[in-house]
């Protein structure tokens, strides 16, 4: 060999020998370099990365579900209106439809799939495909921990080692099932649907488990964009890009193509339920259960109303359910949210006879009585108001009235003057209103939507077992969408006669007997000096029998101011006031002698309850409006049971019912057998206000005790005669239908057969042609 030749091959072989230290030292360079830069950013040392108690508990914005007695959803709490489901909980075919869709190899791979890196670094680098390497646990990993806005490309490409990193730990701390169940609930489908479980409801009113392939296909095929494949408001592209998720399911085999040339022409199928707490069931009740789980410790320095901070106080201190949330911690010591913490709320209420609250005040109030008032207004001077107010009085109503409206607190918080605020409501603006026909879309001035508004009646209704104290249906108004005021538990107004029988108790507790006979006059009270006036002579209550003498029963069936004023004289009013409060009316109550023709303001609420004392037994019960709080694990967090104690005794309270049931069958009450043809045992007292500015009526069943006001917004909004101003013509028939339809349900535990509890022995006669038959034997042991 030529030394050339042996040069030549001694420079090769040094040259390969150089040339392969080089390239495994450039190759272990490159992998040492990859290994301390992901080993570093896994530490954290490139920006944050979660610890493993991070991954193992991600934080979780989970809706509070609110449930009725009979386990129907009414509603949410929620930041995000998202539940968590398990993976059992989920329909095989969207299982299949995501895997197909999503990642083929998802049940093959550690989190990352290496035969899609290509596409994932021709997307990072700006090629024709974005991504679309991505695995569903990368997926999840971005949704865990979401991406900042605005990242360069480098910030982006770190990003994405970073969630390479989550997700292979991710594969690690969780099985496949319980990764597919967390990307499912994590997921946002929009329109306040976030999760499987809210996007079920929401576009198909059913649950995860019952979708369908085609259901499932679309869902699924929003994963994609959400924004672009929305069903609201892209139909046609939503079922087409379902139709493509259709097509991946018959390339993998999940379908046949039988199945997809079928499924492929049908329609998205939505049946949209809008998430909105304006709207539903029991919307009033979901927002009174709202602010009365968080409620704070009460502080006066924050109370305008002292007669509200008397009764927050009294809630506070005893019912453990008023402001549970701030009352008790989760074990970390922070307070449990009702917006996050996905807590599980069992109310009293049933949704059927919910249904048939609402349904029954929507009949009377739109069907009837409404239409009714307008046809009355006709004949006032300044409509709605009546003819006894002055324009000036009729201005300064409307002017308090824009001055609680939101438009004006939004204004004044903004700074603008208030004669520019004032000026803004003679603005004639573009508006939807309500009607008893369906919101109207019209164009008014903010003056003149005040005044519209002005022309409706409100109404509260509720109804409770008297004795679980169970609140069965509770309706705060006629629309919360458009009136937003409770007039069940907010909404004092003045009971009228629905306060006598608390008059009446006093002579049952005391030895009368509903037959006792007193005379039908005028019954004058002297006044205590500084009162304004000598003497005090309640309005007499007209009758065939003015000057005769009359029993107690006759007297509380017709409803006669100088009957319970009569009774009323006998103690004193701080007597009446006494035994209200122990019967639940925790309102103030001035203990002057007017209380004997209703004065008091009361609210509705504090009225059912203490009419349940009657039916039973004389133990007042309150009103329970929830029994169960569980976590979002099922852990039950806390149990509510009835609060009672004993107001009256269990005589008193059965010769109350024996009162009160001479309102229905022979007295102001006397419809509910005529017209609403309710035969069973049932007691009930009307109540009028002055002027029939409120319309009022409690009706009393051995099971069921339920309330309704009706009356206008402001006191002078009010019919101009009592023929349709009475308790008995605006509340009575809220109640009647009410009953009509809870009897007519067979699946409920009431029945129109059952009886008011007789105590073993009574110590005054009831019957009473025996108490006559007494008296004119000469036997006066009952009086």
């Amino acid at each position: 060999m030529s030394k050339n030749k042996a040069a030549k091959v001694t420079y090769s072989r040094k040259f390969a020998r150089i040339f392969t230290i080089c390239f495994w030292s450039l190759n272990i360079l490159v992998l040492s370099v990859i290994f301390i830069y992901f080993h570093m950013t896994a530490k954290g040392k490139f920006g944050f990365m979660p610890t493993f108690e991070q991954l193992e508990n991600p934080q979780e914005n989970l809706a509070t579900k609110i449930y009725s007695a009979d386990l129907e959803l009414l509603g949410t709490y929620f930041r995000e209106n998202r539940s968590q489901i398990s993976f059992d909980e989920l329909s095989p075919y969207l299982i299949d439809a995501l895997v197909a869709t999503e990642d083929i190899r998802f049940y093959n791979h550690s989190g990352i799939d290496f035969r899609a890196l290509p596409r994932v670094v021709s997307g990072m680098g700006g090629g024709g495909t974005k991504g679309g390497g991505s695995t569903i646990t990368q997926q999840l990993a971005k949704m865990l921990f979401p991406r900042e806005d605005n990242m360069s490309k480098f910030e982006l490409v770190n990003r994405k080692f970073k969630e390479w990193i989550i997700a292979v730990r991710l594969e690690r701390s969780f099985t496949k099932e319980e990764i597919i169940e967390m990307y499912l609930n994590k997921f946002d489908f929009l329109n306040l649907a976030v999760g499987i479980e809210s996007a079920a409801r929401v576009y198909f009113d059913t649950t995860p488990n019952a979708l369908n392939i085609t259901q499932s296909a679309m869902l699924v095929g929003m994963v994609q964009n959400p924004s672009l494949y929305n069903p609201l408001k892209n139909p046609e592209g939503t079922l087409q890009r379902r139709n493509v998720v259709l097509g991946q399911m018959l390339k993998y085999d999940f379908i046949t193509q039988e199945a997809f040339d079928t499924l492929k022409l049908m329609p998205l199928g939505i049946k949209y339920q809008k998430v909105d707490h304006n709207i539903g069931s029991a919307t009033y009740f979901r927002e009174f259960l709202r602010l009365w789980l968080t409620a704070e410790k009460p502080n006066v320095a924050d109370y305008f109303d002292m007669r509200q901070y008397v009764e927050d106080s009294i809630n506070w201190a005893t019912d453990p359910s008023y402001g549970w949330c701030n009352k008790n911690t989760k074990p970390d010591g922070t307070n449990y949210d009702i917006y996050s913490d996905g807590l599980q709320l069992y109310t009293t209420i049933d949704s059927r006879m919910q249904r048939y609250a609402e349904e029954a005040v929507t009949e009377h109030i739109g069907g009837y009585i409404q239409g009714e008032f307008v046809k009355d207004q006709k004949y006032n001077k300044r409509p709605p108001f009546s003819n006894d107010l002055t324009q000036d009085e009729v201005d300064n109503i409307m002017f308090l009235t824009k001055k609680r409206s939101e438009r004006w607190r939004l204004m004044k918080a903004a700074g603008i003057p208030e004669d520019s605020i004032l000026m803004s409501f003679d603005i004639p603006v573009e508006m939807s209103v309500f009607s008893w026909e369906g919101d109207i879309d019209t164009v008014m001035t903010p003056s003149d939507s005040i005044l519209y508004y002005k022309y409706f009646l409100r109404a509260g209704f509720m109804s409770m077992e008297p004795h679980t104290g169970h609140v069965k249906a509770y309706v705060g108004g006629i629309d919360y969408r458009h009136f937003k005021f409770d007039q069940v538990t907010k909404s004092r107004r003045q009971v009228g006669s629905t306060i006598k029988p608390f008059i009446y108790c006093l002579a049952m507790q005391n030895g009368y007997s509903p037959c006792t006979k007193v005379p039908n006059v005028e019954v004058t009270f002297k006044l205590p000096k500084g009162s304004g006036k000598e003497y005090y002579t309640p309005k007499f209550s007209p009758t065939d029998y003015d000057g005769e003498i009359i029993t107690l029963k006759f007297g509380l069936a017709n409803s006669l101011n100088q009957i319970s004023a009569w009774v009323l004289k006998q103690y004193s009013p701080q007597v009446v006031v006494s035994l209200a409060k122990k019967m639940g009316v925790h309102s103030h109550i001035d203990p002057y002698p007017s209380i004997c023709v209703g004065a008091p303001e009361v609210l509705l609420c504090e009225m059912v309850g203490a009419y349940c004392t009657f039916a039973n037994k004389g133990i007042y019960t309150r009103p329970i409006y929830i029994t169960r709080i569980e976590y979002k694990n099922g852990n039950v967090l806390a149990n509510f049971g009835p609060i009672q104690s004993e107001a009256i005794s269990e005589e008193t309270a059965y010769l109350m019912l024996d009162l009160m049931k001479g309102v229905v069958d022979m007295g102001t009450s006397i419809r509910l057998r005529l017209t609403y043809k309710l035969y069973n045992e049932m007691a009930g007292k009307t109540g009028t206000t002055n002027n029939h500015s409120d319309g009022w009526f409690i009706g009393v069943t051995p099971e069921l005790v339920s309330g309704g006001w009706v009356g206008g917004e402001e006191r002078s909004i009010r019919f101009r005669y009592i023929t349709l101003g009475q308790g008995a013509a605006l509340a009575l028939p809220i109640f009647g239908l009410y009953m009509q339809k809870v009897y007519a349900d067979p699946d409920l535990p009431y029945s129109d057969e059952s009886h008011f509890e007789r105590p073993s022995q009574i110590s005054v006669e009831i019957d009473c042609e025996e108490y006559d038959r007494n008296h004119e034997n000469g036997n006066f042991n009952n009086m």
